[in-house]
């Protein structure tokens, strides 16, 4: 699995029916796992992004394709970012010269 850093703002449509964000979020996390990701957490937060996930994704195409069926919901724009365990750093650091 890889992981990743899922960084979210609330759409115009998004925010007007912001009320319904826990259930979306919790029918997001479902429809995540049909397409190979594990939403791990999902954190609502305060200041430049709206909510902030953990996410576990068999492989890239598996989180391109979550990516693009969340944006198409149209209430969150998702940026990611790809984080390394400490394990895994620990092998990219191996390979330094």
């Amino acid at each position: 699995m890889v992981t990743y850093v899922g960084l979210m703002t609330f759409t115009d449509k998004g925010i007007q029916t912001v009320k319904d964000t826990t259930k979306r979020a919790a029918a997001t996390r479902e429809a995540a796992k049909k397409v190979g990701v594990n939403m791990r957490e999902i954190l609502w937060t305060m200041g430049e992004f709206d909510l902030v996930s953990i996410i576990e994704a068999e492989d890239e195409q598996a989180l391109a394709a979550f990516s693009l069926a969340t944006a198409t919901l149209g209430n969150v724009r998702f940026h990611s970012l790809r984080a390394y365990s400490s394990k895994e750093m620990d092998e990219i650091l191996a390979k330094l010269p």
